[in-house]
């Protein structure tokens, strides 16, 4: 496949209603999209970098002038062969870290790609199912009153599964409220966005009697050794989110006991290929995946 021409393109887009976590509000999305067009066919990719560099070290703008600076020039300098989407990683992989600006390149080339091939990106990626329950991530509410009634909403228009963002002092009275209205049969989990610490352990572990599917990432992305430490604290199983940047930090926490759980973000691994790496490195262990969203 030859690339002719990538353009890149900003659009603002504003959230139904606004999204809080532990580490900012947002009220809108800054979107960086990927345009590339080859001889027989045009894909686009999505970069997931946020407005600010709060979720991770990617924000868009920084993402925005990587890819014009470094990576699109890496791309270019092979236009004289053809190239597949299994060979950006290996192309830009010169390039440290930007994973975010790596997955939008990566996923817009295997978009060309599979439409040069009639091919859909559920074939391509070995899905069994054509259809997959989702659930729903609820923010930081201004009130408990306000947090039954979204998840109320949500729950009244079919979503599968409640994640309910956490921080300390908005986390065992929201949890114990939500299974106490809606009861045990709903789908629960929470998310901490490494807003805990190494000694909130025994705090977590006040969560275990409401049979939540899992707690994600409590702790900061680069303390894996914490989170083994937090899961010999708790019954509930760790999830690891941010922590985990590539099927190598996979291997990695699985096997030191950091999380029983993964969530594979594509958009932030470096793209699907990555994603798959992931997912089936943690098969190979017996290790949950799910596939989170970005916002």
């Amino acid at each position: 496949m030859n690339i002719r021409a990538i353009e890149l393109r900003r659009i603002s887009l504003p959230l139904v209603t606004s999204f809080r976590t532990s580490f900012s509000t947002e009220t809108h999305r800054d979107i960086l999209l990927v345009r590339v067009e080859t001889d027989d066919a045009v894909g686009w990719g999505e970069c997931v970098s946020g407005n600010e560099p709060l979720y991770s070290n990617e924000y868009v703008e920084g993402s925005q002038q990587v890819m014009i600076d470094h990576l699109i020039p890496r791309l270019f300098a092979f236009r004289s062969r053809p190239i597949s989407a299994h060979d950006v990683a290996q192309i830009l992989r010169p390039v440290k870290d930007h994973r975010m600006a790596k997955a939008a390149l990566e996923a817009a080339i295997l978009d060309a790609q599979l439409r040069e091939n009639n091919v859909s990106l559920a074939t391509h990626l070995g899905s069994i199912h054509e259809l997959v329950p989702s659930g729903v991530s609820v923010g930081i509410a201004n009130s408990l009153d306000e947090l039954v009634a979204t998840v109320g909403g949500y729950l009244d228009e079919g979503y599968a599964r409640i994640k309910l963002k956490i921080e300390p002092g908005w986390d065992i009275e929201p949890v114990r409220l939500i299974r106490k209205t809606f009861g045990d049969h709903v789908p629960l989990q929470v998310d901490a966005n490494t807003a805990f610490t190494r000694e909130d352990g025994p705090l977590l572990a006040q969560l275990d009697p409401f049979n939540l599917l899992l707690i994600e990432q409590p702790l900061p992305e680069d303390d894996i050794t914490g989170h083994a430490l937090i899961a010999r604290q708790v019954g509930t199983p760790i999830c690891l989110d941010e922590s985990i940047v590539s099927s190598h930090v996979a291997i990695d926490a699985i096997e030191r006991g950091a999380c029983s759980i993964v969530n594979i973000k594509a958009g932030r691994v470096g793209g699907y290929l990555e994603a798959v790496r992931i997912h089936n490195v943690c098969q190979q262990r017996g290790v949950p995946v799910w596939c989170g969203g970005m916002l």
